[in-house]
């Protein structure tokens, strides 16, 4: 299969201090997450060795569906299961690159917005700058508080 990934083998070096050390919400967090990895492995017509990268992408969805469920559950009045997702949230979190301040983000939009020439096009233009910015955000920061930011200086700017 060729090299495992470094953060997959730091995962599962985790997961196992988490089990000895009996801290159920790491352990049964990173179990979530390795099984995770472990479906988009093998997910597709042929099964494949993720990079770092790749499982920093699934890392990200993991924990926005836990924000959105911690989100849900206070929606709800039901603190208990929202702090549950929220500690989840957080384990998850500890393994992802550092997240990109607003201004930071802000900051890359307007010059890819430069760079495009968009400014002028206004919200026609948002997918072309989206696809810019994306890949430099990619696991760094949340994909609808960019798009939101993006819609806000097009619009500024229109």
């Amino acid at each position: 299969m060729g090299l495992m990934s470094e953060l997959k083998d730091h995962l599962r070096a985790d997961l196992t201090a988490a089990i000895k050390s009996r801290d159920e919400v790491r352990s049964s967090t990173l179990r979530m997450v390795l099984t995770a990895v472990a479906n988009a492995e093998v997910a597709g017509k042929q099964s494949r060795e993720l990079s770092d990268e790749d499982i920093v992408g699934i890392l990200s969805t993991e924990a926005k569906k836990r924000r959105e469920a911690a989100s849900a559950f206070a929606d709800a009045g039901r603190d208990e299961m929202a702090a549950k997702e929220t500690a989840e949230a957080a384990v998850i979190a500890e393994y992802l690159p550092a997240q990109l301040s607003d201004q930071e983000v802000a900051d890359l939009i307007t010059s890819a917005i430069a760079q495009t020439g968009a400014a002028a096009e206004g919200m026609r233009a948002m997918g072309k700058v989206m696809g810019m910015v994306q890949p430099q955000v990619k696991g760094r920061a949340d994909g609808a508080a960019v798009a939101a930011e993006v819609r806000r200086q097009l619009g500024a700017g229109a």
